[in-house]
């Protein structure tokens, strides 16, 4: 098994980030299980250039991501490419981040949220964002229903579960454990945030 070049463990309710560049692949797994990964990756010298879903909607046709779909940017440029899944493969890109709004309807005051995460993590990274961009949810499992609804179904990833993304362009990949009990299995736990070095390309015979 390759070796890791940077690693982020993020705890749950938490975030992180990590440095990639172009060619490298990101890794990020789900520790133990039904853990939904909320995901922005902005472009390392510029960070007014990040990915888009709905921009990536529209090239891929998909309302949600699948293996070798590109994620382009806000300037409609590759930033990632969707590699590999070992998750039963039900991810979002319609949802936006949890935020302290959300979960005060709910009755809940103070509750940690992705939004507040997001802020956090980007100002460790240095980046200064005065909105947050909408996310890529991996293993997020909310499929719209035929009346329009959304199902509200825990992530089915597994413990040990993770994806890889190829890195189009030197970015830095943001990540945050969401904070909904509701699609987290009762809590949000931990995920793992990872690069390897770039795989070199195969000889043709």
């Amino acid at each position: 098994m390759a070796r890791a070049i940077a690693t982020t463990e993020i705890r749950g309710y938490g975030n992180g980030f990590i440095q990639a560049k172009k060619g490298q692949t990101v890794r990020i797994t789900d520790v133990e299980g039904h853990q939904v990964a909320d995901v922005w990756a902005v472009n390392t010298a510029d960070h007014d250039e990040y990915m888009s879903p709905a921009t990536t909607r529209m090239l891929t046709g998909r309302m949600f991501p699948g293996i070798d779909d590109v994620f382009l940017t806000t300037r409609d440029r590759p930033i990632l490419t969707f590699i590999k899944d070992t998750s039963p493969g039900r991810h979002d890109m319609l949802f936006a981040s949890c935020c302290r709004a959300l979960y005060a309807r709910r009755g809940h005051k103070a509750h940690p949220n992705c939004r507040d995460n997001y802020f956090e993590a980007i100002a460790g990274a240095g980046i200064d964002h005065a909105n947050i961009p909408d996310p890529v949810n991996i293993f997020q499992n909310t499929p719209p229903q035929a009346d329009g609804s959304f199902l509200y179904g825990v992530a089915m990833s597994r413990a040990g579960d993770h994806v890889e993304f190829r890195a189009e362009m030197n970015c830095i990949v943001v990540v945050t454990a969401c904070s909904s009990e509701l699609i987290n299995a009762g809590q949000s736990t931990p995920l793992r945030l990872e690069t390897f070095k770039a795989k070199a390309p195969r000889k043709k015979a």
